[in-house]
């Protein structure tokens, strides 16, 4: 029944923008902070964005700070990463993922994340 699921990625050119959506089912986004982490190819898996709902903190990554914002809906138990100014450095599968350490979020440590979603590709051309 606890599960993520992340849609809304897709191919966009450089300096386009993509919204990206987590639903949760199963628990509360008060109960969990949720954090968005990427994977390209050969590279590690890095993280992105956290927000905890609870705290009302966000975090970013300095690599997308001032391009991406976080934002939950608790009514729809969704969480978003809106994405503008993509570059062609930002493609990856993107992850979220949801851990009851809402205070240690922004540290991104994998297993410190109880559940993940399936991955949605962003593809960001030149």
């Amino acid at each position: 029944q606890l599960q993520l699921v992340e849609s809304g990625g897709g191919l966009v050119q450089s300096g386009g923008s993509l919204r990206l959506s987590c639903a949760a089912s199963g628990f509360t986004l008060d109960a969990y902070a949720i954090g968005w982490f990427r994977q390209a190819p050969g590279k590690e898996r890095e993280g992105v964005s956290c927000i905890s709902s609870r705290l009302g903190t966000t975090d970013y990554a300095d690599s997308v700070k001032g391009r991406f914002t976080i934002s939950s809906d608790n009514a729809k138990n969704t969480v978003y990463l809106q994405m503008n100014s993509l570059k062609p450095e930002d493609t990856a599968v993107y992850y979220c993922a949801a851990t009851s350490g809402h205070f240690y979020c922004s540290n991104y440590v994998m297993y410190e994340y109880d559940y993940w979603g399936q991955g949605t590709q962003v593809t960001v051309s030149s």
